[in-house]
């Protein structure tokens, strides 16, 4: 293989014209990427006869002598060159047009040459996180402009014979480098060993024999099997033959297993997200695997996706080349350092201009002018304001989250709106049942509290049968739900063992997957009965997005077979023949739902026993089926909940409940946990779609309590303040949407949809996709957006979300930044109270570090002017011992134990934090130039050798006024900028901080009163006889603590926003307070009981 250099881009793929530095992702930075070729083994060529014409394409573009292939990496991805698109495509492309049937062409394995050319074309499958070495790492590290800024100042201080000064600076900065360095490598380690896994897999040939491979040789097309006792998966996989019952907490954080069947042989296209029930992914843990092999063991399935393109592999790469964080806060400190860099500019031309009119030389003329610059940019500022972050990550981590993406911390201090998943998050999550409505001729029967009391037939079969649950070492393992609806039955589950072939021919030899046996007698001493088991031969696994899953059973000796289908009631009753749903069933769904209640509906309906139930179509099952009743179950809101919503309503953060439930349950469950308060409204926003007999419409029906009753009332109640507006009446409201009204309210009334958004709560019936879809659409309004799920269909939103939070007990999930071992919402607050904390740090460390260089930057400004300059150990006193110890210890004050209704700023620019900074550095120019002018007006005053210049002139009494000053005001700074309420415990809390502020006030105050000679001549301090004179310095430092106390406390209670009046109010830059203050003025929000379409829609607009 040769390499050749070309400039492309990485996300179009196109050769590009434009110069080589300017190439742009989608993060908008630019990159150069390395074309490579590679020579094709001979005879691929004959091999590609056989397939598409993308793969002749690829790999005919220079067919000299030789058959190459062109391709390049970008961030783990191959991308290669298709000639008939005339572009660089990701690798993938090539495996986009194979359906589900299409896979099933793979079970006979490849052949060593085709394996061997696929190899060549996709790569080893391998997620290889790269590794730097140390050379390399510290090559990459001191090219930072921060290390170059600091070795430049240490070159500079040499030069000027800092030497301890510039000693000290280059051994903290190596010692700072060497952590920096052991810590990227450390994590880059850490992810390598999370992410890299190779192990030794069987595939099959197509020659039929079955070879023991390393897992980086699999290619997408290979025929794996996988044993009966599970493996830890390295790649993407469609399951073909048997079942695997796998564990996905890696990737999803959903601790229970799921069970896995064969993918249908239909001609749609195969996709991992549709297909998910009938996919195994890479890094997931395949616990059992049976069914699909000779003697009943094992399962066989066809590789899809290898390295970066598996599902792992996308997780892994969103963390090495993570989007870049839009957050003010950051922002805001790069444009500070500007502001400084200017102020350091005209520092050094003040600085140039006084000297030069000395006769001192040009090279100290440039040595004391650049020095300027030096002091005014603190090159430790960036690594600062992280001391916060890296405090709150690791209380957070002894609380039992855990953190991938550690500057999310302070984001979640901002958070505005927190959307939460109901089952497993809000709610338990196991159910109770609480009883069965058997449909019948006549509607529906009386509740029957406990399903072992219904009379044997298809209901009770129905619940035996219609579910996923399996057997792990003789237990049942599945889905709480399905659980506890098959305990309550009182069936039994067995699943056949070795080849199954007893169970095989028991039940008319149907390949058996389970056997439900019903109780031998009933609980009651109702008599006994006799009931025979029923074989479960086929399983269509429950999905999000078609809110259903079924089964088909055969009844024993083969006699006669049942489909029996389970889901959302709403869509069970859309596959039923409408003469077998009951005509109250709408009514009694509401009234049960509305009490809060989660609803099932089942069906069945008869199947030819004689056809092939093995490969029975989906589509063929789902239809035409007869309604069977509904299962209720009580699915009990978690004591925090409650609690938990109450402290996010005080905070003024909104709650949002996203689920794939029933909107009434829902509702009840919202009201429930304090969402939706007694006395305010709920209004159904309901949308529907396009159709050949209906136009798009949306109309806004208010709650009616689930009873016709109640909706009469309703009707006869006075709706005046309701014509008024709710706003203007003073209601305070809820919308509640499902998905199927939040798919049609986007695609025709997009108007609408923000408007909707500002007072939704509830979304009900949301598919995983709709969940991310909703996330990104409040970002839109400029919602800092917080997600909290469990993991399993809320991967996509969380990872989506500015702050996602996954309930899991697995430490090492990458389904979102934050995973939280507390099984249930208290870890949302807290992580909140975090933030805050975490985000005010950060901003005192920063205004500290600010202040620290312009107080020295003040000083030797001052001091050059006189043509003296500051000692050497002058400067180690006041940089090590003062500041860096106290911006250490400062960020150690934990977090306030209540969520304060405000939120800190964020924004560094903003004009009380940049007000409070230009008033500080005005004090403390008249503090230090008060202390310089009080010393040169002293009867006993010296003046200074004006015929030397800098440390010659030392020890002076300029020199040692203006430095006392100055160590009180970096300890002064570190008290004023330590904000403590509302976001953080007081300062006393912080006992390290304030033992270390009392010693520095010590330390400094001995040095101005009572030094003696060793201190004196090591500080070079002039010493001082008048008593009277060095009382009066601690007197002009205690003076300007008190001042910038009280600015600073005038600040906080908003004195400078009163400088706003005069340039008049303006309007939020968020457009969600845009559009409150709008939808407050308008009257005829929400348009309650009308229809609209598209066409006549009203439009409130904002700007």
């Amino acid at each position: 293989m040769y390499q050749q250099g070309s400039v492309v881009d990485p996300q179009s793929g196109l050769p590009s014209s434009y110069p080589p530095d300017s190439h742009m992702d989608s993060f908008g930075q630019q990159h150069v990427v390395e074309v490579l070729t590679e020579e094709m083994e001979a005879g691929s060529l004959d091999l590609l006869g056989q397939l598409d014409e993308d793969w002749r394409d690829t790999v005919q573009l220079h067919r000299e002598e030789k058959t190459l292939l062109r391709y390049y990496l970008y961030e783990g991805l191959r991308y290669v060159w298709l000639d008939r698109k005339g572009a660089f495509c990701r690798v993938s492309v090539l495996n986009e047009d194979w359906t589900c049937k299409g896979l099933y062409g793979f079970q006979n394995g490849l052949s060593p040459q085709e394996q061997s050319w696929r190899r060549s074309m996709f790569g080893a499958n391998l997620i290889d996180v790269p590794v730097k070495s140390y050379v390399r790492l510290l090559f990459e590290e001191v090219l930072n402009p921060f290390y170059i800024f600091q070795v430049f100042s240490i070159t500079l201080w040499s030069i000027d014979k800092y030497y301890y000064y510039a000693l000290c600076i280059f051994i903290i900065s190596v010692i700072s480098i060497s952590i920096s360095l052991y810590e990227i490598r450390k994590q880059s380690i850490t992810l390598r060993n999370m992410a890299r896994f190779i192990t030794n897999v069987t595939i099959r040939r197509d020659s039929g024999e079955e070879d023991c491979v390393s897992s980086e040789e699999l290619v997408p097309g290979d025929c794996l099997i996988i044993p009966q006792e599970g493996l830890v998966l390295p790649c993407d996989a469609a399951l073909l033959a048997g079942e695997c019952l796998v564990n996905e907490s890696m990737l999803t954080g959903e601790s229970v297993p799921v069970l896995k069947t064969p993918l249908p042989a239909a001609d749609r296209t195969y996709s991992s997200e549709t297909e998910r029930r009938h996919t195994v992914f890479c890094g997931t843990h395949i616990i059992q695997a049976k069914g699909g092999r000779p003697g009943g063991s094992g399962a066989v399935a066809v590789v899809t996706s290898t390295g970066f393109f598996t599902a792992k592999g996308n997780l892994v790469s969103s963390i090495l080349y993570p989007q870049p964080i839009n957050f003010r806060f950051y922002q805001d400190a790069m444009k500070f350092l500007l502001i400084l860099a200017v102020i350091a500019f005209i520092g050094t031309i003040y600085i140039f201009v006084i000297l030069f009119r000395t006769n001192i030389t040009w090279l100290q003329l440039i040595i004391r002018s650049l020095d300027v610059v030096t002091i005014a940019v603190p090159p430790a500022l960036p690594a600062a304001i992280t001391t916060g972050t890296i405090y709150a990550q690791s209380r957070l981590k002894k609380r039992g989250i855990f953190c991938i993406s550690p500057p999310r911390i302070n984001i979640c201090g901002k958070v505005s709106v927190f959307c939460f998943d109901k089952t497993g998050t809000l709610t338990e999550e196991g159910l109770d049942v609480w009883g069965v409505l058997e449909s019948g001729p006549a509607g529906f029967s009386e509740l029957v509290p406990d399903p072992t009391l219904l009379p044997p037939g298809d209901m009770r079969a129905a619940l035996a049968c219609c579910h996923t649950v399996t057997l792990l070492q003789g237990e049942p393992l599945g889905d709480p739900l399905e659980l506890k609806m098959v305990e309550s039955t009182g069936w039994t589950l067995q699943e056949p063992e070795g080849d199954g072939d007893a169970a095989h021919s028991t039940f008319g030899g149907h390949k058996v997957l389970a056997v439900m046996s019903p109780p031998t007698q009933r609980p009651q001493a109702q008599g006994t009965y006799s009931s025979e088991a029923v074989a479960i031969v086929k399983r269509f696994p429950f999905s999000s997005a078609l809110q259903r899953m079924s089964v088909v059973a055969v009844a024993h000796g083969g006699r006669s077979a049942l489909a029996f289908l389970k889901g959302s009631p709403e869509m069970v009753a859309s596959l039923c023949r409408p003469d077998t749903v009951p005509v109250q069933f709408s009514g009694t769904l509401r009234n049960v739902s509305s009490e809060g209640l989660r609803v099932l509906a089942l069906a069945c309906k008869p199947v030819d026993v004689n056809s092939d139930l093995l490969n029975i179509e989906r589509e063929a099952v789902e239809t035409e089926m007869q309604f069977l009743g509904l299962l209720m179950m009580k699915n009990l809101v978690k004591p925090e909940s409650a609690e938990v919503i109450d402290t996010l309503t005080l905070a003024h953060v909104r709650s949002v409940m996203i689920t794939g439930d029933n909107i009434l349950t829902a509702v009840n469950v919202a009201k429930n946990c304090r969402m939706v308060r007694p006395d305010e409204k709920v209004i159904f926003v309901i949308a529907t779609p396009h159709s050949a007999e209906s136009v798009p419409s949306l109309r806004f029906s208010v709650e009616d309590g689930g009873t016709a009753a109640a909706a009469a009332a309703a009707a006869q109640s006075p709706t005046n303040h309701i014509n008024q507006g709710l706003y203007q009446a003073g209601v305070d409201y809820h919308f509640a949407i499902n998905g199927k009204s939040f798919a049609a309210l986007c695609d025709h009334f997009p108007e609408y949809l923000p408007k909707v958004l500002m007072k939704a709560t509830v979304f009900a019936r949301m598919a995983p996709d709709q969940k991310t879809q909703l996330v990104k659409e409040l970002q839109k309004l400029n919602y800092r957006v917080g997600m909290c799920g469990d993991g399993a269909n809320d991967c996509g939103a969380l990872r989506a979300a500015d702050v996602g939070v996954s309930l899991s007990e697995a430490e090492a999930s990458v389904a979102s930044p934050f995973t939280s071992k507390t099984e249930n919402i208290s870890c949302v607050p807290l992580l909140i109270r975090e933030g805050r904390c975490s985000l005010v740090t950060s901003f005192s460390l920063f205004r500290y570090m600010a202040l620290y260089s312009l107080i020295q930057f003040c000083s030797v400004l001052i001091l050059n002017t006189v043509k003296t300059t500051m000692a050497d150990l002058q400067f180690l006193f006041c940089d090590l011992f003062l500041v860096t110890l106290l911006a250490i210890v400062m960020g150690r004050g934990g977090p306030s134990e209540e969520l304060h209704p405000c939120r800190p700023p964020a924004s560094l620019l903003a004009l009380p934090v940049f007000g409070s900074l230009f008033i500080h550095t005005c004090t403390v120019v008249l503090g230090q130039l008060a202390a310089f002018f009080i010393t040169t007006t002293q009867e006993w005053y010296i003046p200074l050798n004006s015929t030397v210049f800098g440390a010659e002139n030392l020890p002076n009494m300029e020199n040692t006024s203006v430095f006392a000053l100055s160590a009180y005001q970096y300890i002064i700074m570190a008290v004023i900028v330590t904000k403590s309420f509302p976001h953080k415990k007081p300062l006393y809390h912080n006992v390290i901080f304030l033992c270390l502020l009392l010693i520095h006030f010590a330390v400094v105050t001995f040095l101005v009163l009572y030094p003696g000679p060793f201190f004196r001549r090591i500080f070079k301090l002039y010493d001082f006889n008048d008593m009277n004179f060095k009382m009066l310095l601690v007197a002009m430092a205690a003076l300007n603590l008190l001042v910038c106390f009280v600015v600073e406390l005038l600040i906080d209670v908003g004195v400078l926003n009163c400088l706003r009046l005069l340039r008049g109010r303006r309007p939020s830059k968020k457009q969600y307070k845009r559009l409150k203050a709008l939808l407050s003025d308008s009257a005829s929000w929400p348009p309650l009981d009308e229809t609209l379409s598209p066409t006549n829609s009203t439009v409130i607009s904002f700007s």
